[in-house]
Order: structure tokens, then C-alpha cells, then sequence
């Protein structure tokens, strides 16, 4: 310990502003502004941050497994369990499946009955046959709710388990089913009437949720953080306050509802979210009076974004669900399941669903990811990260609670016009490529080929019918759905004609015509369309010649903004009644007088690609 003192005094504490005076001084005239990025959730991030910046966050004090468990409730690991989701058509089937995947890591069961399965008793008993409930966490979705917490209820007595062992839930959300489909199940009344009879039925199972709240629906459909984050934490306190004002205490209703997260790609954000969301809900769950602070602690099930997930280029999902996976697991979650690359378009199979489970299991069993409770504590950005959203998070929730609470603000509208601006602005950064989709807006696999999907739909938004609807309801979406479907149609319309050529007439500096030759061939190859690239020509007469000779749909210039002064107005002139012409970049100097000869194809870093593409197609008939 001497000697360590000793090494460490050789150096002289720096402080911030000598830090940014070095930073200023590196930038060479740039601003340092141009260092701090707006977030999407309304708050600035800095380039640096240091030890300074926790003093102001009062929770970086708090210690695991303690109130308001910013840093979850382990107090020595960070325990989840690893989930994976059962499609039940047939009992037996299903049995069958789950037997095999709980000898492959899983310690989670997710039951999925199709639309017009209603288990019975006997029908839960064969399929969780020789599946103990104290051993293994038991979920359902779908069929009558009540019915199945009754039936498990009884057979966990039956089968004399420790009830203090039984761990599970069912997916009855009526806020959730109101927000997603524009009206309630039955009613209002009915759906919050059947949400205490499940209570009733339950109050034997300590650890059993009765409650899912949907939080994932908000992402999904295009919302940001902060308000994934106060929606979830308002739709809580709507149900907290229901069931208190029916005579349950907040120590009996909180511990039985637990929040479903997505888990977007923004790797830090993400991580944050997960902590934020837990301190806020143990302050609110605290304001009704909680007798026990262990009551407070939020229970969180996460599974991955479908929103950023795509068709082309599927396997880049498994990439995505990797760093998504690892943000949940420092953040803390409960619980998880990973999404299989291919769930977008088909059903997985079993390499996609192994490849999916196995993500969590090699974190875990490899990179030891369960051995620290809360890894992120004390990292000078992701604690800013978490302070910041718990600020915004909290002052929309309050805006939200002024309007009435969840419901009310959703009858209102509020709520979907909010989420709906953000989808928006999400779109047009898709369009505009401030945000990328590898493989989908930015770096497509131009060798890739979809003939024929064997469900269209799943290139479009759900379709809610606008005369079954009471309000308007939530838009579950992926961001790649623009892209793809003009893809697809590019696709489609190859099997019956040639397929869309772009040629290359590259000319001149090597270095800017390589790089715009490269950007004009991911431009076009977003849309599926076919692309020939090439050298360099020396004369405009050669490229000109050798652009007749391949005979393609379009020819794109690709020179330096020098070398268009001379050959742009020439190169057009002997292609323009041949070809369609576009000029890779914005010549700012010679776009007029460009204009005026005629030539309006212009392709560069503003361009809406969207847009663009879709204007290409229409030249095409597509």
C-alpha cells in the first residue's frame, strides 16, 4: 500500500478545467459544443465526466438490496433468471418443449396459449407434467387469466409446494390491452373487477404476479426513454391506486405487479433505464405508506426491441440482441428472454431459438455477468445517465398525474400524440440515415434476395380496425418497415423484369471518386438495386462509351466537386437522352448552373434516402 501511494503521488491531480483547456486546445478551432450531444430524451451529454459529477446525485450513496434500490435488491449478486417462451398449440407438445429447454439453461417458462385456447385444470397439470413450480418460474399469456391462477393455485397445493418458492405470473394487463386495441377487453369496469378477483385468487402465491405492465409497448412503438419510463410508472400507480382503493394496503398489491421492458440498442441509455425505473417505482410504491421496504422493489421481465429488428440482413439481429442482452443484465432485470434472429419473419426454429438462449447462458456461465450486483455503480456517466432520467422520467409522470393519471391522459389522446412525435422524429432519422439500420438503410447486403416471404405482413404495421376502437390506439411497429417494404418491391418486381441497374461512371481524384462510388452504391443498394462499380475512366468519352456498352437504368457521376467543373455538364450531355443521370454530392458552386442544363438527380449526406429511393422506383414503374 506504500508503494502504491507512493506511484500515485508522482502524478498531479488534473483538474476539469485543465482537463477542457486540453480537449480545446486538441479540437484546433472546432467548438467544444460540438463535443455535448442532445439526446432524443431532451438532456445534454457531455464528453467527459468525472468524480465531481456525482456529488449533486444523492443515490450513489445507496448500497445493493437497500432502499430505494437504485442497485437492485441482490445484495451480493446480480441473480436473473433466463427465460424462454413456449407457443402452445398442443399440450403435449408444449410439454415436450419445455422439458427439453429446462435441461438447456432455462430456469423461466413462458406458456403462450394461442387465441381460443382456455386450459383447464387438467389441462395445466399435463402440460407442466413432471415440471416442479418450486424449481422452475412458471409464466402465461393468453387464455382466461383467472381461471388459470385458480387452477395453479390448487395444484400447487395439491402438489404441497412451498408456496414461498413459487414463482411466476400471468399476463393480464387491462391498460395494456386499452392502449394496444383502443378499447377494453369487456369494459372498464369488468376488466378492473376481474384485476381483484385475480388478487383473491392469488393471495395464497407470495411471489406470483398478477399484474403485467406492458411497458415494452411504448418502445415498440416508437417511443423514447423518458416516456417508456413515466408511462410505465403512471399505468403502476393507476393500478396501485385501484387496488388500495379497494381495500388491498400498497405491502399486498405491489409485490404482485412486475413490468415487461424491451431493451433498445442504445447500450448505456439502456443500461440506465433499468436503474432509473427501479428507484422510481420504490418512491412511488413508498408514498402509499409502505410498511416494508422490500415491497418497493420494482420486478422487471425485459426482452429485446422488435422495434430496431429486421427482415434483410437478419442475422445482424443477433448482433443487436448480444449488446441489448448485456445492457438488461448490468441494469439489473429479473429476468429475460432473447429474441431469435429470425422471429421478425418466421416462426424460430430450433438453431435461432438455441442461439438466442445461449446468449444469456455464455454471459453468465463465461463472463460471469451474475457474479456483482449492480456492475455499473460508480461509473461517472451511466450514474448521470440514471439521475437524468429519474429527473425527466419523474416531471412527465407528474404531467401525466395533473391530466388524471394513465387512463385519462390516453382517453385524452396525450399520450399517442406524444409517442407518436417521437416515432416520427425517429423515422425521419431513419430516412435521413442520422440513424442506422445496418443492412437496411446503411450497408445493405446487395447480394441478398427475398423472393417471396411467406407472411407480408410482416413488413407493416398491425392493422386495427378504426370501428372496434373507442380511442386511438398505440402503433406497434419496426423502424425498418419503410425501407423494407421498398426493398421487397424491388424484389418482386424482379422476378418479372430486369432488375434495376446503376452504374458507376467514376472519374478523376481516386480518393473522392472511390468514396462517392461507395456511397452512390449503398445509396442504391437500400433499395435493391443492382450495382456495377468501376475503376476510373480517363476521358468523359471513355466512361461514356463503356456506360453504353454495360446499357444499365442509371449512370451516377462520381468525381471530385474540382473535377465536376469539368466533366459534370459534359458527361451528362452525352448520357442524359440515354440514361438517367444523377451526380453523387452537392457541388454547392456548379448545382445551379447544373440545374439549368438539365441535370435535377442529386444523391449526397442530406438527401432523404427514403424519399429519393421511392422517387427512383416510381421512374420504374415499381
Amino acid at each position: 500500500m506504500k508503494n502504491n501511494k507512493s506511484l500515485f503521488n508522482e502524478f498531479k491531480p488534473v483538474s476539469t478545467g485543465q482537463w477542457e483547456k486540453k480537449i480545446v486546445k486538441d479540437l484546433k478551432g472546432k467548438p467544444y459544443e460540438k463535443l455535448i450531444r442532445k439526446t432524443a430524451e431532451g438532456f445534454d451529454i457531455k464528453p467527459f465526466y468525472r468524480e465531481e459529477d456525482l456529488e449533486k446525485i444523492p443515490f450513489t450513496q445507496s448500497r445493493p438490496g437497500s432502499f430505494p434500490f437504485v442497485r437492485g435488491k441482490n445484495i451480493t449478486k446480480n441473480h436473473w433468471l433466463v427465460r424462454q417462451d413456449i407457443k402452445v398449440n398442443d399440450i403435449f407438445e408444449a410439454n415436450a418443449k419445455a422439458l427439453d429447454i429446462r435441461m438447456r439453461g432455462v430456469d423461466s417458462l413462458g406458456f403462450v396459449f394461442t387465441k381460443g385456447m382456455e386450459p383447464e385444470q387438467r389441462d395445466l397439470e399435463l402440460l407442466l407434467e413432471n415440471i416442479r413450480a418450486d424449481v422452475m418460474e412458471l409464466n402465461f399469456s393468453g387464455g382466461d387469466e383467472l381461471k388459470i391462477v385458480t387452477a395453479f393455485d390448487a395444484m400447487t397445493k395439491k402438489y404441497n409446494r412451498d408456496l414461498n418458492r413459487v414463482n411466476g405470473s400471468v399476463n393480464y394487463d387491462p391498460l395494456g390491452y386499452f392502449s394496444l386495441n383502443g378499447r377494453f377487453r369487456n369494459s372498464e369496469e369488468k376488466d378492473f373487477q376481474t384485476l381483484l378477483k385475480l388478487y383473491e385468487a392469488g393471495k395464497h402465491l407470495p411471489r406470483f404476479q398478477l399484474l403485467t405492465i406492458a411497458a415494452h409497448m411504448f418502445h415498440n412503438s416508437g417511443g423514447g426513454i423518458v416516456s417508456e419510463l413515466a408511462y410505465a410508472l403512471a399505468m403502476g400507480v393507476d393500478y396501485l391506486t385501484f387496488l388500495t382503493d379497494n381495500g388491498l394496503s400498497v405491502d399486498e398489491a405491489a409485490p404482485k405487479i412486475r413490468f415487461h421492458f424491451a431493451i433498445g440498442s442504445e447500450y448505456f441509455m439502456e443500461i440506465a433505464k433499468f436503474r432509473a425505473f427501479k428507484l422510481l417505482w420504490a418512491k412511488v410504491v413508498n408514498a402509499y405508506g409502505l410498511d416494508h421496504a422490500d415491497n418497493a422493489t420494482a420486478h422487471i421481465h425485459a426482452s429485446n426491441s422488435i422495434w430496431n429488428k429486421t427482415v434483410y440482413d437478419a442475422y445482424v439481429n443477433m448482433l443487436r440482441t448480444t449488446t441489448e442482452t448485456m445492457s438488461a443484465l448490468v441494469g439489473g432485470v429479473d429476468s429475460l428472454t432473447v429474441m431469435p434472429f429470425d422471429a421478425t419473419y418466421s416462426t424460430p426454429d430450433d438453431f435461432s431459438e438455441r442461439f438466442a438462449r445461449n446468449q444469456q447462458l455464455i454471459l453468465k456461465e463465461e463472463s460471469y455477468f451474475d457474479k456483482v450486483a449492480d456492475p455499473a455503480a460508480g461509473s461517472y456517466y451511466i450514474e448521470n445517465l440514471t439521475s437524468e432520467l429519474v429527473h425527466y422520467a419523474w416531471e412527465l409522470f407528474l404531467e401525466t398525474d395533473k391530466k388524471g393519471g394513465y387512463l385519462a391522459a390516453f382517453k385524452s389522446g396525450d399520450i399517442q400524440s406524444r409517442i407518436k412525435k417521437e416515432a416520427a422524429d425517429k423515422d425521419r432519422n431513419i430516412a435521413l440515415r442520422k440513424h442506422s439500420i445496418l443492412g437496411v438503410n446503411q450497408y445493405p447486403n446487395i447480394t441478398e434476395r427475398l423472393d417471396q416471404l411467406n407472411n407480408e405482413t410482416v413488413l407493416y404495421p398491425a392493422n386495427i380496425d378504426d370501428k372496434t376502437v373507442d380511442v386511438e390506439p398505440l402503433r406497434l411497429y419496426r423502424g425498418a418497415m419503410a425501407f423494407e417494404q421498398l426493398r421487397y418491391k424491388t424484389d418482386q418486381y424482379a422476378l418479372t423484369h430486369p432488375r434495376p441497374k446503376v452504374w458507376m461512371f467514376t472519374y478523376g481524384n481516386l480518393a473522392m471518386r472511390r468514396a462517392r462510388s461507395q456511397f452512390a452504391g449503398n445509396f442504391f443498394g437500400v433499395a435493391g438495386f443492382e450495382i456495377m462499380d468501376n475503376p476510373g475512366f480517363e476521358t468523359v468519352a471513355d466512361g461514356a462509351a463503356a456506360a453504353r456498352k454495360a446499357n444499365p437504368d442509371i449512370v451516377v457521376l462520381c468525381a471530385a466537386d474540382n473535377d465536376y467543373e469539368t466533366m459534370a455538364a459534359e458527361a451528362f450531355k452525352a448520357l442524359k437522352d440515354d440514361f438517367i443521370v444523377v451526380l453523387a454530392g452537392f457541388p454547392a458552386a456548379l448545382v445551379d448552373s447544373l440545374k439549368a442544363s438539365g441535370l435535377q438527380n442529386f444523391i449526397h449526406v442530406k438527401s432523404n434516402v427514403l424519399e429519393e429511393l421511392i422517387r427512383y422506383q416510381k421512374m420504374f414503374g415499381l
